[in-house]
């Protein structure tokens, strides 16, 4: 099958380079007035309000954690810049049973970093987000029974996860104060995470042990990595409201270089902060032809979550992340619909163990079937996936923290699949986390 190439949209790419230089232009603008009263950074511990957990800018895009969460960060001032780092890798010896199971060594791996500079009333954030999971991941991707979702060789991926590209993510963020509890924020790159979902599974806490890539991914972040990438979004007191302009197809498998294409998607996303432990999204957003393989196909995504953050006994106690997500693709024109439901968790006990879970009930595509697949793609049925984990700390400093742990995920086979799998197929799995700034 001859798999056609992007083509590049120069009038789109020039109004994407448009709005960035625009940024610029307000940066000097708003900035060189106020040089001397400065709005405050609060990138270490929790932040005050939902406006000041925008400020902090440290998830992929513009998602956010609960305000209580204090983001991992080694920060340091130069002149009137606050520079950051963080990022983490883990080291992971997958095993799985089953006709369809595999084994692999492999590592899954990112860094971000930022540089951030703030006047009286506005903020500027230069971001981008790195991997080199496309060379420690090899074969194209690493085997995850009942996962799909993209191509290898060019045929769709079954049972395994492919890697991150290099560039995640190469972004500039602007944030004009409007009031007390008020903010405006404009956010684009070539490279970028839209308005859609939660917080993408490689850099939320509550999956922040877990090596694995969730089932539901590619119906719930898998727009995590997306090329020409606009986004406006208004924080008022405890309530945020977002709206993004994109390309909707996913990255190819050369996840080396950059690609360009035509803003020919879309997403709109509502936050809210009840409490300072607590963020909740819904998102919607159409996609065009997001799949090499169904390129005749939009895609209309809905997402919902609930995000939890709380301590006890102060910094070095108990600390509880968890998340409840719902993912749904619906096939534009036929009626095909695809669900995901996630829970998953993570503890930090004194911190000396790390103890996580996922459960996971995601509907699973005639993809799985292969050759055998039709050429329409339909639900088969849906997989249901129970994951824990433990790793205990063995060093830490105040650059990171690195963990060796193991964690198993036992499944239950729709019957259609049954011939396939076998009834409960098992992965088990020696991670070795390596954490920065943590």
């Amino acid at each position: 099958m001859h798999l056609k190439a992007v083509a590049p949209n120069r009038p789109r790419a020039f109004a994407l380079r448009g709005i960035v230089w625009t940024f610029f232009i307000i940066y000097f603008l708003t900035g060189r007035g106020h040089a001397l009263a400065q709005m405050p950074m609060q990138m270490d511990g929790p932040a005050g309000s939902l406006t000041d957990n925008v400020l902090r800018h440290s998830s992929s895009g513009t998602s956010l954690e609960p305000d209580s969460t204090n983001p991992p960060m080694l920060m340091e001032m130069h002149k009137d810049w606050m520079l950051m780092l963080h990022g983490q890798a883990s080291i992971a010896e997958q095993q799985q049973t089953g006709p369809r199971g595999a084994d692999k060594l492999f590592s899954v791996n990112w860094a971000m970093g930022m540089a951030q500079r703030n006047w009286s009333r506005s903020e500027l954030t230069l971001r981008t987000m790195l991997s080199l999971e496309p060379a420690t991941i090899s074969g194209r991707y690493y085997p995850e029974l009942f996962q799909q979702g993209e191509t290898a060789f060019g045929k769709p991926i079954v049972d395994g996860q492919h890697p991150h590209n290099l560039f995640m993510e190469i972004a500039t963020l602007y944030d004009l104060k409007l009031g007390e509890h008020a903010l405006f924020t404009l956010y684009a790159g070539p490279v970028g995470d839209p308005s859609l979902g939660p917080v993408a599974f490689p850099h939320r806490a509550s999956a922040s042990e877990d090596p694995l890539a969730p089932l539901g991914h590619h119906l719930e972040d898998s727009t995590h990595i997306a090329y020409d990438v606009a986004t406006g979004g208004l924080t008022l007191g405890k309530v945020r409201i977002e709206a993004s302009g994109f390309h909707g197809r996913e990255p190819d498998e050369n996840r080396w270089h950059i690609e360009v294409g035509a803003l020919d998607s879309w997403a709109t996303r509502l936050t809210a902060a009840p409490g300072k432990d607590w963020t909740m999204q819904y998102s919607v957003g159409h996609l065009h032809s997001p799949e090499q393989l169904h390129p005749e196909e939009d895609v209309l995504r809905q997402t919902a979550s609930i995000g939890y953050h709380h301590g006890w006994a102060g910094e070095h106690g108990v600390i509880l992340d968890g998340l409840l997500l719902w993912g749904r693709n619906h096939t534009i024109g036929t009626p095909t619909n695809a669900n995901g439901y996630l829970f998953e968790a993570t503890t930090h006990l004194w911190d000396r163990h790390s103890i996580w879970t996922r459960i996971e009930n995601v509907d699973r595509t005639t993809d799985l079937l292969g050759a055998a697949a039709p050429a329409e793609e339909t639900v088969v049925g849906r997989v249901q996936a129970y994951t824990g984990g433990y790793a205990h700390h063995l060093y830490a400093n105040r650059y990171g923290v690195a963990e060796l742990g193991a964690q198993a995920t036992f499944y239950d086979t729709p019957w259609p699949l049954r011939g396939l799998y076998g009834d409960h197929p098992v992965g088990v799995a020696a991670v070795l986390n390596l954490h920065l700034g943590k």
